[in-house]
């Protein structure tokens, strides 16, 4: 039978009868990511109309309010936030280090406990709590209870450092709150970075005050750049800008004649095509360019990481790449970011693997001392059409079933990487074919979902078998959520 049935068929006796000891996997609880350690206990906890939420922390005032307000909008009870012990209590780890994103969870009859070292930790707990609780509560508006949860005992904490989704706004624009949602849904599954792809051939989507002829349509102001941010924060989640160079940067050559060699202008491009723009390496007003989009950039994103690309620049000659990228990362040095980009990039302290014919770049950065963040293309990128079918997407890396994106480790997918050279992982959606957030979503799940287990969770305990079983209870949520998903077929959808 089924995991992801237990719980419905069996009492919550027979359940902790039959689970009752530590496993690497959350029998009778469909849970993703998989938690580190679950143990099932007797009886079972019901949320009543008079519940309150108890704060016993120092700080996660913010995490309780959320939590109050995500289960208010559909149980439609009235959950009031305190300072002392209640139905459901969040609290500090009192001594125990469960690092920054570790927590604990206990559920018997009477109560719901979650501790955490930071309000961080507390957050990724109300994760799985939310999965712990019947698919409706993700709806947003009033449903009929009972609102149950069987007795258990969790205490996890995440493999990887990173976990991330990319997402392009340069070659279709996304709007702050489409944006907004796509977070939304992501950190429900433990996401904390979002890398957006801010420039491309095809557009410039953040406005740069001291050369304003960049952005002039669809594009953030940075206004709501800092919105965006300030969102994501909320939500424990860090944003990394990338703004590509020295190639993909059509956009920019548009914008500014001088910024090409010729100091012609070119045409504005839509197309599909890489790999034909490149900065001008060899004058300095290049450089001049930089170090302003880089100041403004600096100034705006409170995370360490600045992402310059560096990808498919095959319009700079290899000696002229090497002496810019050099420059590039004394800029963001003095800046003081972290110098991120794609594996070809010749510097920076994280490289991201993602062309499955190029593991040698992967391998030469971490040679340098890198750490990588692992994005395989035939893995990991969202983009990628799930069958010959598929009504969106591209197929260049290949066709990319929900079962596929799962089949993978970060730390042997590479011949010479080891999980210490790994930062993590991150799930790149290219939006050369898409235009809707539907058609985000379509391509997003149920794919993430995975891609951020195998950042979150230990390999041990891990398998297509046991995953595919736990994703099928996940179909109810999204549709509750009105998320445009995938239902493939290799998944016996709840």
């Amino acid at each position: 039978m089924p995991h992801r049935r237990l719980a419905a068929l069996m009492t919550a006796s027979a359940l902790a009868t039959a689970c009752a000891s530590d496993v690497p996997g959350p029998k009778g609880a469909p849970l993703i990511p998989l938690p580190a350690s679950v143990r099932m206990t007797e009886g079972t906890f019901t949320l009543a109309p008079g519940a309150r939420i108890g704060l016993r922390a120092s700080g996660g005032a913010r995490v309780a309010e959320e939590l109050a307000r995500l289960l208010r909008r559909s149980t439609g009870y009235a959950l009031p936030v305190v300072r002392q012990e209640a139905e459901i209590t969040l609290e500090e780890a009192g001594g125990r280090d469960l690092g920054r994103e570790g927590y604990t969870l206990d559920v018997t009859p009477d109560r719901v406990r979650l501790a955490a070292s930071t309000p961080e930790g507390l957050f990724r707990g109300v994760q799985t709590l939310r999965q712990l609780l019947p698919a409706k509560v993700e709806s947003a508006t009033p449903q009929r209870g009972p609102w149950m949860i069987a007795g258990l005992s969790i205490e996890d904490r995440p493999r990887f450092p990173y976990r991330g989704v990319m997402l392009d706004v340069a070659r279709h624009f996304f709007t702050v709150d489409q944006v907004k949602r796509y977070i939304d849904l992501a950190v429900a599954y433990k996401v904390n970075h979002l890398h957006l792809h801010l420039t491309d051939d095809q557009g410039w989507r953040i406005e740069i005050k001291s050369w304003p002829l960049l952005a002039t349509d669809g594009f953030y102001t940075q206004d709501d750049y800092r919105e965006i941010v300030r969102y994501a924060a909320d939500r424990f989640v860090t944003v990394v800008p990338e703004i590509d160079t020295p190639g993909h940067t059509n956009a920019a050559l548009a914008a500014y004649a001088e910024l090409n060699c010729d100091g012609k202008a070119r045409e504005p491009y839509k197309g599909r095509e890489v790999g034909f723009s490149s900065l001008c390496t060899g004058k300095e007003i290049t450089y001049r360019f930089l170090d302003d989009v880089v100041r403004e950039m600096a100034e705006l994103t409170p995370g360490p990481y600045l992402d310059l690309g560096g990808d498919e620049a095959h319009s700079t000659s290899p000696e002229d790449y090497e002496k810019f990228v050099a420059r590039a990362q004394q800029i963001v040095d003095k800046y003081g970011k972290r110098l991120m980009g794609w594996a070809e990039i010749t510097s920076g302290t994280v490289a991201q693997h993602w062309n499955p014919r190029e593991a040698d770049r992967a391998v030469a950065a971490v040679a340098r001392g890198a750490k990588l963040v692992m994005s395989p293309a035939d893995r990991s990128y969202l983009d990628m059409k799930y069958t010959q079918d598929t009504e969106y997407g591209l197929d260049w890396a290949g066709l990319v079933e929900v079962g596929d994106s799962y089949a993978w480790d970060p730390a042997t997918l590479v011949e010479g990487v080891a999980e210490k050279d790994v930062l993590g992982v991150e799930a790149p959606l290219w939006t050369e074919t898409l235009e809707t957030p539907g058609a985000l979503e379509y391509m997003t799940y149920p794919r993430l979902p995975g891609i951020a287990e195998i950042g979150w969770s230990r390999p041990s305990g891990r398998s297509w078998e046991d995953y595919k079983g736990r994703l099928a209870a996940h179909g109810p949520r999204w549709s509750a959520q009105s998320v445009n998903f995938y239902r493939s077929p290799d998944v016996a959808w709840d």
